[in-house]
């Protein structure tokens, strides 16, 4: 069994839960309401732009120049690829670029990603590929296990594909193989502190898709009755 495998054994429970959570079966069945999938594409668009750097961060960590080359890409071609479709989102959401340039995180959004900076500070490449894999690998096996979905809106189809796609399940597998490879050399202690980094990524995954379906706020923010 490789090390991937055993990632996602450990992770099971919340890897169902997310294939399964009302926000992804709402975009399946494509009865999820616009304005909530609108309020997720607003949070995915920040959670990318320091997702493409977290890519740069590994690729300077990165010994082997080879490494260095491949995720330097994936910090350019990941980023750009999902922000294009997110972009042709906001413009069918009507997301307009002042809501972008004034847009807060919500607190998932903000915490997720600074666990993936938090990853990084390890110094250690493996720590950081093992924050960053859930991402990649959840979404290509929701587009997997989902592409023969045909929801209305095109909205939702599009997504859909986007993940399905043979360029983006190669690049998941890419990140699969690469992490597998980093803790090769490892002992258990080690692998044990990797696997820490995936897990809790992970979980954000999920916390992910249920701030979106409940379109989470921070408590200051909420009005009690």
């Amino acid at each position: 069994m490789q090390f991937t495998d055993q990632l996602k054994m450990a992770t099971k429970d919340s890897w169902e839960q997310s294939l399964n959570h009302p926000f992804v079966q709402g975009i399946v069945r494509g009865d999820l309401p616009l304005d909530t999938f609108k309020y997720y594409i607003l949070q995915d668009i920040y959670y990318l732009k320091h997702y493409g750097k977290i890519h740069a961060i590994a690729a300077s960590q990165a010994d082997d120049f080879k490494l260095t080359a491949i995720l330097a890409k994936k910090a350019s071609s990941t980023a750009e690829a999902e922000l294009t479709v997110h972009n042709e989102h906001a413009a069918i959401l009507n997301i307009t670029q002042d809501e972008v340039g004034n847009f807060k995180p919500a607190p998932t959004a903000y915490a997720y990603t600074s666990h993936l900076y938090r990853a990084t500070m390890s110094g250690n490449l493996a720590h950081t590929v093992a924050a960053m894999l859930p991402c990649y690998w959840l979404y290509a096996d929701i587009g997997k296990k989902n592409e023969n979905a045909t929801p209305e809106p095109d909205i939702y189809r599009n997504w859909i594909k986007m993940y399905a796609s043979d360029w983006f399940q190669d690049a998941t597998s890419e990140m699969i193989d690469m992490l597998n490879t980093l803790v090769a050399d490892m002992n258990e202690k080690e692998k044990e502190k990797v696997k820490e980094q995936f897990v809790i990524a992970k979980e954000y995954e999920l916390h992910f898709w249920e701030m979106s379906y409940t379109k989470e706020t921070w408590l200051s923010n909420k009005k009690y009755t």
